[in-house]
């Protein structure tokens, strides 16, 4: 009895083993889930937001080099190389990708310190009719930049947040 008993597990074992196998998911990783290649960002400072309250800024354009590698495809990162200097990590998360930064000398107050700005990036693949695609070479978000809170003698946290759209070149 024991011996048909333990002939019956390990047929069990085996048969979960085989299907486990068989339903495993492929090694290798699909690039198409990533963000790669060579793009050309811009942050529209005529719509731009100081504080929720519309205030022009400069606007920005750069070229960014993003290299991305995926697991899944909800789960990313890499890094972005930006012309303007920099390189900061980027990642994907419920569908928005987050590039996250210290920016130094952001803002100078009036006394001439200098304040340091967290810029966030948050962008989305967006197709020819505004809705997302992810199938698609363009994108667009949000650069979001805030200061920190007590900076410049206000007891508020400075923040200046624009849209932007980004396309492969």
């Amino acid at each position: 009895m024991l011996i048909r008993g333990a002939k019956a597990m390990s047929a069990v074992c085996a048969a979960v083993t085989v299907v486990g196998l068989n339903c495993a998911a492929p090694a290798a990783a699909d690039q198409n889930w990533g963000i790669n290649g060579t793009f050309e960002i811009s942050s529209n400072g005529d719509w731009a937001k100081v504080n929720d309250r519309y205030e022009n800024q400069p606007s920005e354009r750069n070229t960014w080099t993003i290299q991305t590698s995926c697991i899944s495809p909800y789960e990313c990162s890499g890094t972005v190389t930006s012309d303007g200097g920099w390189t900061a990590p980027i990642y994907t998360t419920n569908g928005l990708w987050y590039i996250k930064r210290t920016v130094p000398n952001w803002r100078f107050c009036a006394d001439g310190a200098a304040v340091e700005g967290f810029q966030e990036y948050k962008i989305y693949p967006v197709g020819a009719d505004g809705h997302v695609d992810s199938a698609s070479n363009e994108f667009t978000g949000v650069n979001r930049v805030i200061g920190p809170s007590g900076s410049c003698g206000r007891n508020q946290w400075p923040v200046i947040q624009m849209p932007i759209y980004m396309k492969r070149v």
